[in-house]
């Protein structure tokens, strides 16, 4: 699939075209296909970088990210990732984070959630219920806020007068979610939280609360207590400014804000299918119990001998 990305600054006064019943249309296919690390870091202090200097950063990006899945034999995002159209274009500009606020581009964490990112959890090999999420094909994606900006993954917009529809393509999620000013009952929320929509003037802003505990370590990290806010705004017939913030005292000393672009795609979505840590679960747990034999212990990704 060939990807647009508009390296031009949005046009002035921009007016977004209207749906059948009036609204801002954001409808269609929408997608990322570019390189857009979360933070900022000592080697990009800034927020953006000239278009050759961008070009050098994604290059070094790429093949980093590449060898940490050749590391671990995996033969899909190495290819993906060196196909992408470099530091994603924001605005006409190429951005090195998706941070925007705190200003310093680096995540406000407290010291225990920081801690948590350092050394991760407990062992996760014990039972089918400590495996990831994505491994087991449960939850991906399409999980808020949208933070993967890697090789190209399709969102699936579709509106109505009551609703809008978010679908993505990497792991075949759908967030059906209702125009109201009420959070469902905790009986009704789901795996990717329980999200109502709203207008603000030409911009779709997305409430998500009750964020599912089993998504603390696969998300923007999150306490069940945080709430996500997404606002969807139009601004070229080829481009939409995606922003978020998260409010989540638990995990973070302050309010913080990201933002990117999605691109337009003339294309359609494709199937999905999940399927290689459902069939590699024996094996994972097998190997578990292995360890287990040998007196390894197995956390945060790494081994050592009791």
């Amino acid at each position: 699939q060939k990807v647009s990305t508009p390296t031009q600054a949005p046009p002035a006064g921009y007016v977004a075209p209207r749906t059948s019943f009036g609204a801002p249309s954001i409808e269609g296919m929408w997608t990322t296909n570019f390189i857009l690390p979360m933070e900022a870091s000592a080697r990009t202090p800034t927020l953006t970088l000239p278009e050759k200097d961008a070009k050098a950063m994604a290059d070094l990006l790429a093949g980093e990210i590449a060898a940490s899945f050749d590391a671990q034999l995996d033969p899909e995002v190495p290819v993906n990732i060196k196909n992408t159209s470099g530091l994603a274009v924001v605005r006409g500009e190429r951005r090195t984070r998706a941070v925007v606020l705190p200003a310093d581009g680096r995540l406000p964490y407290t010291p225990e959630a920081r801690k948590e990112t350092v050394t991760g959890g407990p062992s996760t090999y014990d039972n089918y219920e400590e495996r990831p999420n994505w491994e087991r094909c449960i939850t991906n994606l399409g999980l808020p806020p949208i933070t993967f900006m890697g090789s190209t993954n399709i969102r699936h917009i579709v509106q109505t007068p009551t609703h809008v529809v978010l679908r993505t393509e990497y792991g075949d999620e759908v967030r059906v979610i209702p125009f109201t000013a009420t959070h469902r009952p905790k009986e009704l929320h789901t795996a990717l939280g329980d999200s109502i929509a709203r207008w603000d003037g030409d911009t779709l802003v997305l409430e998500t609360t009750n964020i599912h505990p089993d998504q603390r370590s696969e998300r923007t990290p999150m306490s069940t207590a945080g709430k996500i806010t997404e606002r969807f705004t139009r601004i070229s017939d080829r481009q939409m400014l995606y922003q978020f913030e998260i409010n989540d005292p638990t995990t973070y000393t302050g309010v913080w804000r990201g933002e990117t672009a999605l691109n337009r795609l003339d294309d359609s979505i494709f199937e999905y299918a999940c399927h290689e840590g459902n069939y590699g679960l024996e094996n994972i747990l097998s190997g578990g119990r292995q360890n287990d034999l040998k007196g390894i212990s197995v956390k945060a990704g790494a081994e050592r001998e009791e």
